[in-house]
């Protein structure tokens, strides 16, 4: 499984590499730390010397993705809320989730080791506030449908789309499309942009 040269440096990267591989075909549950350690061909003090536990194995991995993921929203909020800034949004996140896609297939496989984990509702206020960059703060309940389906497109188009033959590069452009025209579609071109600081000085 290849989640990116970038990740093959060190021995913390191979752990989570290995993990995820084991986690998606035996199951969360049903893997030892000792089976990690065995695929890694390490011993287990080697392995507890980064991770002490499964746990401490997917947080690490949510805490990677959270990362591009709160730079993007940070340099969003400083940006006026034109249709650009958007689509540059679900463009930037698309990037980000290139490196995640089997963290994506471990959730979906997984789910309720997420929920007993208490990641998934880290995952879910960092989608909400995605969310809240894409929709107008007065727009229509069929616009806000589609900026949240934009965003859970990308997350299960990634999982869904690993069984349609195809590109997989020619895939993630697909997706990308798809989340670009529906966030294009909740947000006409003639509703006037709101700056980052007149929405909080906006008299009610």
């Amino acid at each position: 499984m290849s989640t990116g040269q970038t990740r093959r440096g060190n021995t913390r990267q191979r752990i989570q590499d290995v993990a995820l591989e084991l986690f998606s075909e035996h199951g969360y549950e049903k893997t030892s730390l000792r089976e990690i350690a065995e695929k890694l061909e390490v011993t287990k003090a080697a392995l507890y010397y980064h991770f002490k536990t499964k746990e401490d194995i997917v947080i690490s991995l949510f805490q990677d993705l959270a990362r591009p993921c709160d730079e993007l929203i940070a340099w969003a909020e400083g940006q006026p809320r034109t249709l650009e800034t958007k689509l540059e949004v679900i463009r930037r996140y698309n990037e980000a989730l290139r490196s995640a896609e089997p963290l994506f297939r471990f959730m979906q496989e997984n789910q309720a080791a997420v929920r007993d984990l208490s990641i998934g509702e880290t995952f879910k206020a960092r989608m909400l506030t995605l969310f809240g960059l894409l929709k107008e703060d007065d727009a229509e309940l069929t616009d806000q449908v589609r900026c949240i389906t934009a965003l859970f497109s990308m997350h299960a188009g990634m999982f869904a789309m690993q069984h349609v033959e195809g590109d997989p590069e020619e895939k993630r452009r697909a997706i990308l499309e798809v989340a670009t025209e529906l966030v294009t579609a909740a947000n006409p071109p003639n509703r006037r942009p709101v700056r980052p600081d007149s929405a909080q000085t906006a008299s009610p």
